[in-house]
């Protein structure tokens, strides 16, 4: 019994040591096979690497305000009697906008002069006599004074009645009318803004490192979405004399002239300043670069020495400059006429084997705009 079960585990046990060995040959076998055949070719989009040239200029976001421009409003209080004008005019400077009720102001100035009259002619009299060594100089003074009152007197109702006619400060266009005949208007509520368009003005900041660069008079190019294929050009007319220390920037002001009145207070607008001479880089689209902790890198496709008509991927570090729209101009780590992967790099390492398709290519453009542009 004991001898047939010996026999037993030993043909137990040849059999297992079979099937471990047949299995742990077919893994050496495999991983031989895989290994003789190598990682799968990649996949990727690819392009050369061209110069171009840049003017080194400067960009900036701006806002327009207009060479003037007013909220009109009333110093004084009281009940609108008429409105001269229509919303959107062109109006000139000086001309009546406004008028509020002045009858009881214009009553007090009648009395005011009356008074006025009286005391000149006490004045005149009073000079006569004193001249005849009739009265005292001490009299004579006393009615010089009262009679400087009330020209003082009737001088400040002339006035205050002048404030009841608002008039155009300047030369201009008026917007809408935010008030009405009859109503009651306080001092300082707005009536209608007014603005003069024929020249206007693009603020924007620049960070203070451009300060080495900038300079009163420097041409700036200027370009609004609603007119997206039309330029507008100016010139720097002022340059604040201090940095925010917050930001640490500095606020620049252009000015330029609005044929046609297209640009309005309140737009933002893209500002460029060209700065020097061209310059050449050479560029690549942003997607072709990894950037990571340690540098940025990019994948250059190159023959395999060794095996005919195999592509390898190659990486490489390279230091990046300005960057324009998609494209980043490269200051070292490719030279022109490299071919460079700019997209589908994520699959790849240094030496993968890769496989060209450019039937799709990610965008390349300098000034991209939105797709609903």
């Amino acid at each position: 019994m004991v001898k047939r079960m010996l026999i037993m585990l030993v043909v137990v046990g040849l059999v297992l040591g079979g099937v471990f060995a047949y299995m742990d040959f077919n893994a050496r076998m495999t991983k031989q096979f895989m290994t003789a055949q190598g990682e799968p070719p990649q996949t990727v989009s690819t392009l050369l690497a061209a110069s171009e040239a840049w003017l080194p200029e400067l960009q900036a976001v701006g806002n327009l305000r207009a060479s003037q421009g007013v909220e009109l409003s009333s110093e004084v209080a009281g009940i609108i009697t008429h409105i001269y004008f229509q919303q959107g005019d062109a109006v000139k400077s000086g001309a009546p906008l406004l008028e509020l009720r002045a009858d009881e102001d214009k009553a007090k100035l009648a009395a005011l002069t009356a008074a006025e009259a009286i005391a000149h002619s006490t004045y005149l009299r009073n000079l006569a006599q004193f001249n005849a060594n009739a009265v005292s100089k001490q009299s004579l003074d006393n009615d010089k004074a009262n009679l400087e009152v009330a020209k003082a007197n009737v001088a400040a109702q002339r006035a205050l009645i002048d404030k009841k006619i608002i008039r155009a400060p300047f030369d201009g266009q008026l917007g809408l009318r935010a008030v009405d005949v009859g109503q009651f208007l306080n001092p300082g509520a707005a009536i209608a803004t007014l603005q003069n368009l024929d020249t206007v003005y693009v603020d924007f900041f620049l960070p203070q490192q451009d300060l080495a660069v900038l300079k009163i008079g420097q041409k700036v190019s200027i370009k609004a979405d609603a007119f997206p294929k039309q330029d507008f050009s100016g010139t720097v007319s002022v340059i604040s004399p201090k940095v925010d220390v917050a930001t640490r920037n500095v606020l620049v002001r252009a000015t330029l002239k609005n044929p046609g009145h297209k640009l309005l207070p309140g737009m933002y607008v893209s500002t460029h300043i060209v700065t020097g001479a061209a310059e050449h880089f050479v560029t690549l689209p942003r997607s072709a670069i990894s950037f990571n902790p340690f540098g940025a890198t990019v994948f250059i496709v190159e023959k395999d020495g060794k095996v005919q008509d195999k592509l390898i991927a190659k990486q490489t570090f390279v230091t990046t400059g300005e960057t324009r729209g998609d494209q980043v101009a490269i200051l070292a780590g490719v030279k022109e006429g490299d071919t460079v992967v700019t997209s589908g790099q994520i699959k790849l390492r240094h030496g993968s084997t890769v496989i060209i398709n450019n039937s799709v290519q990610p965008s390349n453009d300098p000034a991209p705009k939105p797709i609903d542009q």
